[in-house]
């Protein structure tokens, strides 16, 4: 998961993913995290507001911490999912030109909301948060389906 800084979305839609894995009984077909495209935040955890809006549904961010996108992360995994165009730009700036993993935006597995993408919730309220959690649960659960994990 992929954001500019790793402090709102991409650490709720690692949360999101990581509960809806556990679920699912599905630990060892998947490794979730998360990253950013800026060094903004390297080693905080997620914005406090991101994890009062996930934990009251049941989502716990507390242990996550900020990095910043690797080019090793393109061989790491096999799927890299950006919020938006922006930093899916910057990521594939970043990857090699062969590499093992796939970049795509999460919104591409949305099966209830018609988006292109995770707007950053920032600079603004509350129903920004609650927002990205609706599009993040919903791009989840496709991308579950999708993988024929669920």
């Amino acid at each position: 998961m992929v954001c500019m800084g790793n402090i709102c979305r991409s650490p709720t839609a690692h949360g999101v993913l990581q509960k809806k894995v556990l679920l699912a009984h599905a630990q060892q077909a998947l490794e979730v995290d998360s990253a950013g495209t800026h060094d903004y935040h390297i080693g905080n955890p997620p914005d406090a507001r991101a994890q009062q809006h996930a934990l009251r549904r049941g989502y716990d961010l507390s242990t996550q911490r900020a990095r910043q996108l690797l080019r090793e992360d393109f061989e790491r995994f096999d799927l890299i999912l950006s919020m938006d165009a922006a930093n899916e730009t910057l990521a594939r700036r970043l990857a090699p030109a062969q590499p093992r993993a796939q970049l795509m935006r999460l919104t591409e597995f949305c099966t209830r909301h018609r988006t292109s993408e995770v707007p950053d919730p920032y600079y603004g309220g509350e129903r920004g948060f609650e927002e990205v959690l609706d599009l993040v649960e919903d791009a989840c659960q496709g991308l579950l389906t999708a993988l024929r994990l669920i």
